[in-house]
């Protein structure tokens, strides 16, 4: 399975994989302007908040189906997030950026989102977490 990248600044990063990211896990490269239990709640949050999204065509989360490539938690609170679709031709393609946008807009503390569809790498099917495999009947 491929990392998902949440970062907390413009050049602190911490790989981890999709269905584990934790506070604790977040530890960044350099210290961030948003105090440490500060960032490791909006990481909890941003998480769960994308876990509220599901592909209308497929009973998993988006989180889970390893659709979110990275996280970006800025020191001025914006959060930028890389996204993809388990197709370019999704039927949702246009509408699934603004649930992003709104369900992680939603969390306290984030001043603005932004989300980027990118299509490199593309998805497969081995991104996904277990739980997703578990919901979609593949394990």
């Amino acid at each position: 399975m491929e990392d998902t990248d949440v970062t907390t600044g413009p050049e602190e990063k911490a790989a981890l994989s999709p269905q584990s990211v934790t506070a604790e896990q977040a530890v960044p490269a350099k210290v961030s302007a948003i105090p440490e239990d500060e960032l490791a709640r909006m990481t909890d949050d941003i998480v769960g908040a994308l876990k509220t999204v599901y592909d209308p065509e497929i009973p998993a989360d988006i989180y889970e189906l390893g659709l979110i490539y990275k996280i970006d938690i800025e020191d001025d609170r914006s959060v930028k997030i890389d996204m993809t679709l388990t197709a370019p031709g999704c039927p949702v393609a246009g509408e699934m950026p603004g649930w992003v946008q709104n369900a992680v807009g939603a969390v306290e503390g984030i001043s603005d989102v932004e989300v980027n569809m990118v299509f490199d790498p593309p998805w497969t099917p081995d991104r996904m977490s277990e739980e997703a495999q578990v919901a979609v009947g593949w394990y």
